[in-house]
């Protein structure tokens, strides 16, 4: 398994590298002076060169990605003009607080999303059933910023269970979790109760049965290990979306994370730390799809890697 670990991360090289690419190039097609529109329209000119010499803007085009790529080899992700400080510093600020958030929503999306899925699995065809299935279309095409909103008018401010916004305590963390790990939550279910449903149908289920085994032994202890192997496809994809798409509920819930920064950089015309930030997010994607794949290896032996590494 070393070997295919290796040679996943070898081919995340070449993805990543399109994505310095991409992001270097977007953000130098926009309209106007870079270094004009990073220093703002009251900036002097002296300011205004002092950004384009900084950022080597008056060099051509590869001559800036081949500056910017040597930096990058050694752990240089340039300097934010908007915080006068090192992009490396200012992401390592706010990171942490969007990996927790992150992490505390698929949590919930888990929790909810397996437990809905098994149990419309086992009661195919009941209200529990249809019940689950409804909520989870209800959940798919809720909008991000429309949930969060009423979770805010319903148990802040009407019945102020949780705050409405900030990161203080853990109350803090529940309506931007839930929030942010609904839509998660519903597509896990879809997954899990049709995966069980294929299991279930399987001839070692029907065997486990015939034996006398308890339908609780047979669902978890057999069934489920079974079942969850397509489900962690699922989950390790949406912890990288949930990872990367929490900008709409950081600026809801005035959460001080990642993608609120972001807005603000962009807002703000902070090029580096926009490039930095989504170097960031895409070597975690990266890194989240093989360890989607380890897994894999510990929940059937049987898939084979080494075969893998043939093909």
């Amino acid at each position: 398994m070393s070997s295919y670990i290796l040679r996943r991360l070898f081919l995340a090289i070449p993805v990543l590298l399109g994505v310095s690419i991409l992001v270097f190039s977007i953000v130098r097609l926009v309209p106007g002076e870079p270094a004009r529109a990073m220093a703002g329209p009251n900036a002097t000119p002296q300011f205004i060169a002092q950004i384009a010499e900084e950022l080597h803007l008056n060099e051509p085009l590869h001559v800036q990605y081949g500056i910017y790529m040597r930096n990058l080899l050694q752990g240089d992700l340039g300097r934010s003009t908007y915080f006068r400080r090192p992009v490396a510093t200012v992401l390592g600020e706010k990171f942490p607080n969007t990996l927790r958030l992150t992490i505390t929503a698929m949590f919930v999306a888990t929790v909810l999303g397996m437990s809905a899925g098994i149990v419309s699995a086992t009661k195919r065809g009941s209200i529990l059933d249809n019940a689950s299935m409804l909520g989870s279309l209800i959940g798919v095409a809720a909008p991000v910023f429309w949930l969060g909103i009423m979770f805010q008018i319903f148990f802040s401010v009407r019945l102020g269970w949780f705050p409405s916004g900030g990161m203080e305590g853990w109350q803090s963390y529940v309506l931007p979790s839930l929030t942010l790990g609904m839509a998660s939550a519903a597509l896990i279910s879809r997954i899990t109760r049709s995966s069980m449903l294929e299991v279930l149908r399987s001839e070692f289920i029907v065997t486990a049965r015939a034996k006398g085994l308890t339908e609780r032994v047979v669902i978890f202890k057999h069934a489920l290990k079974s079942a969850f192997i397509p489900v962690v496809t699922v989950m390790g994809l949406q912890f990288g979306t949930l990872l990367g798409g929490a900008v709409l509920t950081e600026i809801v819930f005035s959460w001080d994370g990642i993608g609120r920064l972001m807005v603000d950089a962009i807002q703000n015309r902070d090029y580096p730390l926009v490039q930095g930030a989504v170097l960031l997010l895409a070597v975690m994607f990266v890194l989240i799809n093989i360890s989607v794949d380890i897994v894999y290896a510990w929940l059937d032996p049987r898939i084979s890697y080494s075969s893998r590494e043939g093909e």
